[in-house]
């Protein structure tokens, strides 16, 4: 004997509504918005760029508490630099290991105010996915994959530093970029982004291919341990 199912209009009607509330970008915001909860995680940043490339940075390891302390490790050929963040103070370390506060580099010169410059700029994975999700286009999902392209105001962003105070910074031209993101279980494992573009100052130009994974891991587990020099220039 045969069944038949049958659905009301009104258990239809929820059932297209429940579809229609939920969409790839809701889906990757509110991953990067319960990864920002999260007691603690740490994370690798991993950057690919042209073998003729002049600045080729190295893996970056990074560590964070809610309300906390974050911690990164970056390294640039032979050097590594460590940073810790706190709200909207920093210190850094130069290249004799001796800890910076963001006025010490402030007033630098050539590398150190570079320096300055990017530590500003560094992010937690859970504002950085939140941030590229908003520059999405148009997010598809394929399994546990969310991927499209970047709008172009969202990939020039991310060629460029933002100079402190809102000064004159680099301008962009082809500005291009794509995004993809890894959700387990309603929560972001990892992602990617890829941008490309000409980024033009004072008078240099400089072609820029870039392509950028950050993996998330030990997710309530992490212990962010800050040295001593660090905790005296964020007093």
């Amino acid at each position: 004997m045969k069944k038949s199912m049958f659905f009301s209009p009104m258990a239809l009607m929820t059932i297209s509504l429940i579809a229609a509330d939920s969409n790839p970008k809701d889906d990757v915001t509110s991953a990067a918005k319960k990864l920002g909860e999260k007691a603690n995680y740490s994370w690798k940043t991993t950057v690919v760029v042209p073998e003729s490339a002049q600045f080729r940075p190295g893996p970056t390891e990074g560590k964070t508490e809610k309300d906390g302390f974050t911690h990164v490790t970056m390294s640039f050929g032979d050097n590594t630099t460590q940073a810790v963040l706190k709200g909207d103070k920093a210190a850094v370390t130069n290249r004799e290991g001796e800890w910076q506060s963001l006025a010490d580099l402030d007033n630098a010169e050539g590398p150190g105010r570079f320096l300055g410059f990017f530590v500003r700029n560094i992010k937690t994975p859970a504002v950085q996915a939140a941030d590229l999700a908003a520059a999405a286009k148009d997010l598809k999902k394929e399994g546990d994959a969310y991927s499209c392209d970047l709008t172009e105001e969202g990939a020039k962003t991310l060629l460029t530093f933002r100079p402190r105070g809102g000064g004159d910074g680099p301008t962009v031209s082809n500005a291009k970029g794509s995004v993809k993101f890894w959700l387990k279980e309603g929560e972001l494992s990892k992602y990617e982004f890829k941008v490309t573009g000409k980024v033009s100052f004072n008078g240099n130009d400089r072609d820029v291919d870039r392509a950028t994974t950050v993996e998330v891991k030990d997710v309530g587990t992490t212990k962010v341990e800050v040295p001593e020099g660090a905790k005296k220039k964020l007093s």
